[in-house]
């Protein structure tokens, strides 16, 4: 045995060697992550065919999936040149619908398979998947059915993460139960690294009542935590000494652009056999796609609130200029998602009226202070250059594609039931359900504080307009749900 009688067994996961070319970065850069997220660590690019066949002169590959139209080389001619390879790898090919032509020339040149842009990644990750295995079949390596099982399994992984969705918290739940699932597990953890003091503390574990016993063992396996980390591969751990080990654990990193943040474990076969190189496969693509959802998750809200930031900071320029307007945005959206909490929306919704609220009287950062601060009843004329502040709102939203749900109830929240509303005079439910929530909060907040025109008034007088209006000005259902909140 090795230290702490732990043996190591490190088995990089799919040694097939895979060559994307195309010429557009984003292209190559989104195939390259999804191989390496479903387990492929040999993934090289190339950005036309001569480069292409550069790279496999000097080291065959098992597959290449290429584009069809490149500069220099394009990919007919690549498939021409490879055919005359004494080890030519399996091709696939990727092609626009306008290149349909030139597909039927590649097939026949010996491509195997094509895909038409725009495609499904994970109808790619089964081709590659499919046609790497189906080298092995010739081979003898594994027979039909267990690869069909297996491909089934891959696919079912991909999926699932694909799926996944919540908070960090629910994303480690549910990768936690999907690796017990696929493995056939008898318990799950999920480590986070603390890189500034070089250790591991438990994040999550499945079932629960397991937390005692990793508690106890932490220090026991935390080498094998820091070896998985540093080489960033799965590894399989067996230590007969050790009940903890036995008959075995698999760990798998948890990365983020690279950089280590966790170790999912994964130990005891309910069958009480020893884990596989299969389930260690499995795990692994498991924690390469999870990382993947992770990161790109992180980077939406990163860009996503600083995106929120931006137009805060043009809100708190009216706040500014009008002292009711911060105040009444933060009562409307508490308002509105007490009303939305007792509709029953999704979470999703309830984080999408948060910021509509928050930024829904943005428009009037155009308002002239002469209308805006009027202490006086506003004209007719001055009402109707009140009224384009919902409109200008949404322009001021619509360049940012993050809020296109967030917009829509900017431009609505002064629609009425019955049609009489503004700008868009929609009608009942073609209205948005958070419109019409914000503004029955809305209204409320107008009533019961003081306005440049209009001086507060009592909460009972605010129910009551707003009860006679049900039907009429306001969706009768979001108003028993303000009765009943308060």
């Amino acid at each position: 045995m090795t230290d702490e009688g732990i043996l190591l067994k490190r088995v990089n996961p799919y040694q097939k060697k895979i060559l994307v070319v195309d010429d557009y970065p984003p292209t190559r850069e989104m195939i390259v992550e999804a191989l390496e997220a479903c387990g492929y660590e040999y993934v090289r690019e190339a950005e036309n065919g001569l480069q292409a066949l550069n790279i496999l002169r000097e080291e065959p590959h098992h597959l290449v999936i290429s584009d069809v139209m490149m500069p220099q080389m394009d990919g007919i001619d690549l498939l021409q040149h490879l055919k005359e390879m004494k080890n030519s790898p399996t091709v696939i090919m990727i092609t626009a619908q306008s290149e349909i032509d030139l597909t039927v020339k590649a097939m026949k040149k010996g491509a195997v398979d094509y895909l038409k842009k725009p495609f499904k990644l994970d109808d790619l990750i089964y081709r590659v998947n499919l046609y790497l295995q189906g080298q092995e079949f010739s081979a003898g390596e594994e027979n039909i059915s267990d690869r069909a099982e297996e491909l089934s399994i891959y696919s079912y992984i991909f999926d699932s993460v694909e799926t996944i969705e919540g908070d960090n918290d629910r994303i480690f739940e549910q990768v936690a139960d999907l690796a017990l699932k696929v493995v056939e597990g008898e318990a799950c953890y999920l480590f986070l690294y603390d890189r500034e003091g070089d250790t591991f503390y438990p994040k999550l574990v499945r079932p629960e009542h397991e937390g005692k016993a990793i508690g106890e063992s932490l220090p026991l396996i935390e080498k094998l935590l820091h070896k998985t980390l540093k080489g960033q591969e799965a590894v399989i751990a067996a230590n007969e000494d050790n009940p903890l080990f036995a008959p075995a654990m698999i760990c798998a990193p948890l990365t983020i652009r690279g950089n280590p943040f966790g170790v999912l474990s994964v130990r005891r076969k309910k069958t009480f056999g020893s884990f596989t190189k299969k389930d260690l496969h499995y795990v692994m693509s498991l924690t390469k796609r999870a990382s993947l959802n992770i990161e790109n998750r992180l980077l939406y809200e990163s860009l996503y609130m600083n995106v929120y930031e931006t137009f805060k900071s043009l809100v708190a320029s009216v706040q500014l200029r009008d002292q009711y307007t911060e105040a009444h945005s933060h009562r409307v959206t508490e308002m509105a998602v007490k009303i939305a909490y007792e509709m029953g929306v999704s979470r999703e919704e309830l984080e999408v009226l948060k910021i509509a609220g928050a930024l829904h009287d943005i428009g009037k950062i155009a308002i002239p202070d002469a209308i805006l601060l009027k202490p006086g009843r506003l004209t007719t004329e001055e009402y109707e250059v009140i009224k384009t502040h919902s409109d200008l709102g949404e322009q001021i939203l619509a360049p940012v594609s993050l809020f296109d749900e967030e917009k829509k109830i900017v431009r609505h929240h002064h629609e009425r039931w019955d049609g009489r509303g503004y700008p868009d005079g929609l009608k009942g439910e073609e209205i948005p359900l958070l419109a019409r929530i914000l503004a029955v909060a809305d209204t409320y907040d107008a009533i019961t504080n003081n306005r440049p025109y209009q001086k507060a008034r009592s909460h009972e007088v605010a129910m009551e307009e707003i009860l006679r209006n049900a039907g009429t000005q306001f969706d009768p259902s979001v108003v028993d749900c303000l009765m009943a909140v308060h």
